[in-house]
């Protein structure tokens, strides 16, 4: 009899790097010298970071600061969702970044048709807000492995490969 092999499909992403990234990124806003005394405050809850500062010129320089951050700590830029900016008051500004974790229903089925699409002999089932992709040839599931970056690009969410089994 012909053993399967698996793996899932997920989108995620490491939350303690991310508060270890937003933890340096709050010590050089206190370090530097052009955003020294903008009373500008990062908050991390558990979907959001909220960025309030005193203009758009600031708010600009601390998301670069955060995107250099994440990406010395290996997390992907696409977890970002950045909503509009809005004026608070005391003529400041705040921005809201939404953290993208978990592939919605309506993705995962396009996902799973590229794959079946590209492989004949892979099976893809939705198990959630994941994938989980079948094969009795783990060389099948090695090249879907590769077209998930592909459908990374594609679909502009970041996409995991874990427990291959």
């Amino acid at each position: 009899m012909a053993e399967n092999f698996s793996f899932d499909v997920v989108s995620d992403f490491n939350r303690q790097e991310l508060v270890n990234a937003l933890d340096q990124v709050k010590r050089e806003i206190s370090q530097r010298y052009d955003l020294k005394g903008t009373d500008t405050s990062l908050h991390l809850d558990k979907e959001n970071i909220f960025i309030t500062t005193n203009s758009e010129l600031t708010l600009n320089s601390v998301i670069d600061i955060i995107r250099q951050k994440a990406i010395k700590r290996k997390i992907s830029l696409k977890i970002f969702d950045y909503s509009g900016i809005e004026v608070v008051s005391g003529n400041k500004v705040k921005q809201t970044i939404t953290l993208i974790r978990g592939i919605n229903q309506e993705i995962a089925k396009k996902i799973s048709k590229n794959i079946r699409d590209q492989f004949k002999k892979v099976n893809v089932s939705i198990n959630g807000e994941t994938l989980r992709v079948t094969s009795k040839s783990k060389n099948d599931l090695q090249l879907t492995v590769k077209l998930l970056d592909n459908l990374e690009e594609k679909y502009k969410i970041p996409l995991q490969a874990n427990n291959y089994r």
